[in-house]
């Protein structure tokens, strides 16, 4: 894969690499401990004793979903300020907001403490939380590939994906942790620990990202920028972005259905299922859950070296063609009861999704001019992500509780978008090929006259 031309980064690109690896890793953990706690202990916590188990279950996922109705928001305002100001410092400030309210979360009251209140203060955190996530993950991903070395802008870009891994390894391991303490231990204060603990966490990501340097293509569109101030000074990145790559956008938002609301119908679904419907070991999954993670972590950058070498697109399809295969297998295996066959559909399902997340990071950033990159791919991954990963498990619930408790429509949600993925995929491909065709004359024309 090509990378994007820009002039030589000063900066160490692992230094780069990491640093987005870090402060993904810490924010993802935030976001991957309110999934986690919504399937297990939020319907006890923040709703009334006596409602219908279905409705509080359904109740504490849509919490978790309204955090995805304000991400693109913070695609928006976070890319903005990224496209314009820096990556950097939109960096510190996401990063920061993700952590205070991560940590409030930890010391909210209860239903039984406050009523109605409880659940209006967690929805709050929870949107504050969306419009911080809306903006991490475009910028980190441009820290890392608009650093990276020419020709390996797919592996540099898997470090950013790489904190979705990490975050979901310590945040599953947190609550492995606590559930030892026992069930009244876990639900009286045991899962608030994981959420006072990103304290810690986010001051050592914030020491990481504040020594940071801006990359150096931030120079050239600053200069870019000056030199056509009266043309740009009324189109915001935003607009810009509707104007000149509105199907990039649209295609992207498809691309990515399987790795954002897919990802979520595997673990947090997965998890309220195995445990409401089968009755299953609440810490059996969650260890199970944790060692997917772990295999994550250490085949995601294999696929995205690869995908540097045959072709990112190649590599995403593939693996969205294991999703299909594995989808109705993974749930059969559920069924059987059997630690072994659970664990084992269990990694060889994320070792197949493993394949949609370092590759996808660079295809998309390839998509936009340097300009609108930040707020390009944020708009992307965040409407995504508001359509799928949002509502993909609540979907899936909803669907279970309709089918009278039988897992196949959420394997079919999941067959379906990794389907329309594959096209999209392919797709995307071929508009960023036609982009950099029709952006060609205009980059000769201003070399000619530079």
């Amino acid at each position: 894969m090509s990378h994007p031309a820009q002039a030589p980064s000063k900066q160490n690109p692992l230094r780069a690499a990491f640093a987005a690896l870090v402060g993904t890793s810490i924010e993802w953990y935030d976001f991957y401990a309110f999934a986690t706690a919504a399937a297990i202990v939020f319907d006890d916590v923040f709703f009334p004793a006596d409602m219908p188990q279905a409705l509080k279950t359904l109740s504490a996922f849509g919490t978790f979903a309204v955090g995805f109705l304000l991400r693109p928001l913070g695609g928006i305002v976070f890319g903005h300020i990224g496209d314009r100001v820096g990556r950097k410092k939109t960096l510190v400030i996401t990063l920061m907001m993700m952590g205070v309210a991560s940590f409030a979360i930890g010391l909210l009251p209860t239903y039984a403490q406050v009523g109605v209140l409880a659940p209006i203060l967690l929805i709050v955190l929870r949107l504050i939380q969306g419009v911080a996530i809306g903006g991490e993950w475009g910028g980190a991903v441009l820290v890392a590939v608009e650093n990276a070395p020419k020709g390996k802008a797919t592996f540099f870009g898997s470090f950013a994906q790489l904190g979705s891994s990490v975050g979901a390894l310590l945040s599953t391991g947190a609550f492995s942790l606590m559930s030892l303490w026992g069930d009244e231990a876990f639900t009286s204060w045991g899962w608030r620990v994981p959420f006072l603990a990103s304290a810690v966490l986010v001051i050592i990501g914030l020491v990481i990202r504040l020594k940071l340097e801006e990359a150096p293509v931030m120079a050239e569109i600053r200069e870019e920028r000056a030199s056509s101030a009266a043309r740009d000074k009324d189109r915001l990145p935003v607009v810009e972005v509707f104007q000149t790559s509105w199907r990039t956008v649209l295609v992207g938002v498809f691309a990515l259905a399987t790795a954002t609301g897919g990802y979520y119908v595997v673990t947090s679904y997965l998890l309220a299922y195995g445990t409401g419907e089968l009755k299953l070991s609440e810490s059996m999954l969650l260890n199970g859950l944790s060692l997917a993670a772990f295999v994550e972590l250490l085949v995601t950058p294999f696929l995205s070296w690869l995908g540097d070498r045959v072709g990112a697109h190649k590599v995403v399809i593939a693996g969205l063609v294991g999703v299909v295969v594995l989808a109705v297998p993974q749930f059969l295996a559920m069924g059987t009861g059997s630690v072994f066959l659970i664990y084992a559909a269990m990694l060889a399902m994320r070792v197949v999704m493993s394949a949609l997340y370092g590759p996808i990071a660079a295809i998309l950033a390839e998509g936009f001019e340097p300009r609108v990159r930040y707020t390009g791919i944020s708009l992307s991954y965040q409407i995504c992500n508001m359509i799928f990963g949002g509502f993909a498990p609540l979907a899936a619930v909803s669907l279970t509780a309709m089918a009278g408790g039988h897992y196949w429509p959420a394997a079919a949600l999941l067959m379906a978008i990794s389907v329309i993925g594959i096209w999209c995929t392919a797709r995307l491909r071929g508009l960023r090929t036609a982009h950099a065709a029709a952006q060609a004359p205009a980059r000769e024309a201003a070399a000619a006259t530079a």
